[in-house]
């Protein structure tokens, strides 16, 4: 009986990654043949036009949906198990606000060229979320003590004041640049070509990394902070290796794709809700799912108007919003009966 409970989460994850997986290929299949253009197979081989369209424009921006969805979908469910708080999100670090606060100033100063291939833009995001993650570290560290809820409530009070500032800059600044950092704000996956994608790739993958490896002790924290410290679990180190690890993830991903919202809240709670609370299972799984619906997401947005394209980012709250509350309601019932 103990060998059987202790092989049944290895099967539950891989029964779920296997689900999951099967429904990524199929999502990512569709994205990659859909949009203004639909393209064959027949197509790729004959025609250049369409094997531009795929290779230069599909191919790319399926994978950054994939890596950001993925992304930051982790970073959800991580947080959600660190702070022990359901509302926890990427967000709520601050990230998203310095990120927009510093793209905004990039934006509005006139700031188009590039660095290493890699937009000042993109480069100014990162860095303003990363002084915002910084802020928001010391103001919930005193001295030796991590203290979680003072971390949430610091980047929560930054996010809004980061609102405010972006609000300022679009107020001051000319027509055409308030729009371009409106559109910023509402979150985009436009790419040409793979190179920002794979650069993107390697800053986000030690942070993701980081936090697979964390999940056992993850996981402990989240049941009891006190039996996991019994079990040799170092609580104060894994909080802070989290904590740099969503920071990294979750800032680069900001840089490049927007502050896009709801999916590191909606996602993770899909997971828990079908699977159960296991972050060994919640964690991996998220990425998939995240991956995914952000793919699908992206997919409505640029086919739903023809010639015209929604913000991907209110696509993901006007779907995943009231999905979240069908999956609540069906597992309040349930508990219920």
């Amino acid at each position: 009986m103990v060998k059987g409970d202790s092989r049944s989460p290895a099967r539950r994850l891989g029964w779920a990654l296997l689900g999951l997986s099967a429904l990524l290929a199929l999502v990512v299949a569709v994205a990659l043949s859909t949009g203004y253009q639909a393209i064959t197979w027949q197509e790729i081989q004959t025609n250049e036009t369409a094997r531009t369209i795929f290779f230069r424009l599909r191919i790319p921006r399926v994978l950054l949906a994939m890596i950001v969805g993925a992304s930051l979908s982790a970073v959800g469910a991580a947080l959600q198990a660190l702070f022990r708080n359901p509302l926890a999100e990427p967000y709520t670090l601050g990230v998203s606000g310095g990120g927009a606060f510093g793209a905004s100033v990039a934006i509005a100063l006139g700031f188009g060229a590039s660095l290493g291939g890699v937009p000042l833009v993109f480069l100014t995001a990162f860095a303003g979320s990363a002084l915002f993650v910084t802020i928001v570290y010391r103001l919930a560290s005193s001295g030796p003590v991590f203290l979680p809820g003072a971390l949430l409530l610091a980047g929560v009070v930054l996010n809004l004041i980061a609102g405010a500032g972006v609000l300022m800059i679009q107020f001051v600044t000319d027509y055409t640049r308030a729009l371009q950092i409106l559109r910023w704000m509402v979150g985009t996956l436009d790419v040409v070509g793979v190179d920002l994608v794979w650069r993107m790739a390697l800053f986000i993958l030690p942070g993701i990394l980081l936090l697979l490896y964390s999940t056992r002790d993850l996981h402990l924290i989240a049941m009891d902070e006190e039996a996991a410290a019994a079990l040799g679990v170092d609580v104060r180190k894994v909080e802070r290796t989290v904590y740099a690890a969503s920071s990294l993830v979750v800032g680069v991903a900001v840089a490049v794709a927007g502050p896009i919202g709801f999916v590191g809240l909606i996602v993770p709670h899909a997971v828990r809700l079908v699977f159960g609370e296991d972050l060994r299972i919640v964690i991996p799984c998220s990425m998939l799912l995240g991956a995914g619906f952000l793919v699908a997401a992206d997919t409505l947005a640029r086919t739903l108007l023809g010639a015209s394209e929604l913000p991907v980012g209110a696509i993901t709250a006007l779907v995943g919003g009231p999905l979240f509350l069908v999956l609540l309601a069906r597992k309040t019932r349930y508990a219920a009966i």
